[in-house]
């Protein structure tokens, strides 16, 4: 699909829109496998398979400020993965204002509901599911990966998700947020916590692994979210790990998840295949 095939979004900032540019410049050639898992456009999924598929899936969702952005965004991160034998699967989700939460987590369950599905026409194994994404789309793999009430409804396994690897994510909401703006897909007073990764995580609490990424010249509070949900996934017992690239903004951060030499597809792939 393309931009003008869905409905129209938030106009984005002069940084996100070169941003946009440069994803699309990335994925120029790079092309998937088309389905739907709802009749909106945006609840469709991009499927990138391995010519060689080692089993691995790593669902990975856009970012976007949760207003905007394409699934066509993440084309670029295929041909490293691939080649790799990981095969990538690219959902899109329903955006604010016009949707808000828990929507768009709704979308992105019935996205790895489809992918528990359908995958192994592809070449992946539904036992193998990863979830990533960058920015609102790392929000998103977290929350689904931290909570444990959307898997039973939809007919999953509660361990479904083996491990999460979001770039830039957003973990919290609330007061401690460091956020100067109350998100707008956030909706009604009172969504903060149910949408904050940090808050479902405590002790005794298992959780899948966590492999965190994020610039080092990201957002400062993106940057203090992610050390502070470090923290609070290592204390509560469960494995996490965190790279900080050097030189990186928030928006070249997601530009490693395709450099096959970079600083994030190797240690993703290891992370993977790492966890048992």
């Amino acid at each position: 699909m393309q931009p003008s095939d869905y409905p129209p979004q938030e106009p984005l900032s002069e940084p996100g829109q070169k941003y946009s540019a440069e994803c699309f410049r990335r994925s120029e050639g790079i092309t998937g496998r088309e389905f739907s898992y709802g009749p909106d456009p945006y609840q469709s999924i991009l499927v990138f398979p391995a010519a060689q598929p080692t089993g691995e899936v790593l669902v990975c969702w856009h970012g976007g400020g949760w207003t905007s952005g394409y699934k066509e965004w993440m084309a670029f991160m295929a041909p490293a993965l691939n080649a790799r034998g990981i095969t990538l699967v690219s959902p899109g989700y329903r955006l604010a204002p016009g949707h808000l939460f828990p929507t768009g987590f709704e979308d992105c369950a019935r996205a790895v509901q489809w992918v528990h599905q359908h995958i192994a026409a592809h070449g992946g194994d539904p036992g193998r599911i990863f979830l990533g994404g960058h920015s609102a789309g790392g929000h998103y793999a977290a929350l689904l990966a931290v909570r444990d009430d959307w898997q039973a409804p939809l007919g999953l396994p509660a361990d479904v998700v083996r491990g999460a690897l979001p770039l830039s994510g957003v973990y919290d909401f609330t007061a401690t947020s460091g956020l100067t703006m109350r998100p707008r897909f956030l909706g009604a007073d009172g969504n903060e916590a149910p949408a904050s990764p940090l808050m479902y995580v405590r002790a005794g609490r298992r959780l899948p692994p966590f492999l965190l990424a994020h610039g080092s010249q990201d957002f400062p509070h993106l940057m203090t979210q992610a050390a502070s949900f470090e923290a609070a996934v290592h204390a509560a017992g469960n494995k996490v790990s965190r790279i900080v690239f050097d030189g990186r903004n928030h928006f070249s951060a997601h530009y490693a998840g395709g450099e096959a030499d970079g600083p994030w597809v190797g240690a993703a792939i290891d992370f993977m295949r790492g966890c048992a």
